[in-house]
């Protein structure tokens, strides 16, 4: 199985320093539903991995986000893509848990859902600890711009994260990787 893990925020819907709280608010970047749909077509199965500590924090319910993942899986769907696995850290900075980016739990909780490994996958982000996630379960880190992402071009190389690919948005990353 050839895999591609996404972050979600920034990535595929538009972010906000506010949280995503609604359906409403969960808004697609132009080309990502198309670009899940390109990459699903030619074999990859994608999955997600996006830390939600809105949950936590009681900016929504675990009920609201999985609207939110149903209207993110029915736009793919419009378009030929679909999501083998969406993981999700609901917890807190302060929770002490071992699913929470910057580490690598959530890409564990797909291997282990998937039967496969990440080890040698992609992981797109659009932060430093979506990368750095990554890496820690042994992906091939790629920043896309959306989002957070063009803050987070100047700190790849403070965090070690030098060999990461960086992408105008998923659209431009789903055109390098199905041009190889």
């Amino acid at each position: 199985m050839k895999l591609i893990i996404l972050d979600r925020d920034g990535v595929l819907n538009e972010d906000s320093d506010a949280f995503i709280k609604t359906t409403d608010e969960w808004i697609p970047l132009p080309g990502s539903a198309e670009a899940v749909g390109r990459l699903t077509q030619a074999g990859y199965a994608i999955a997600i991995a996006t830390n939600q500590s809105g949950v936590a924090r009681g900016y929504f319910t675990l009920e609201t986000l999985q609207a939110m993942h149903d209207k993110m899986a029915a736009l793919a769907a419009e378009h030929g893509g679909k999501f083998a696995h969406i993981a999700f850290c609901p917890h807190g900075p302060d929770d002490t848990c071992n699913c929470r980016k910057p580490l690598p739990g959530l890409i564990h909780q797909i291997e282990q859902a998937l039967g496969v490994s990440a080890d040698g996958c992609w992981m797109v982000g659009d932060s430093i600890r979506d990368l750095e996630a990554g890496v820690a379960a042994g992906c091939k880190p790629a920043l896309v711009r959306t989002g957070k992402g063009e803050k987070s071009i100047a700190k790849l190389a403070a965090a070690g994260l030098s060999q990461a690919q960086v992408f105008d948005d998923l659209a431009a990353f789903a055109d390098c990787v199905l041009s190889h």
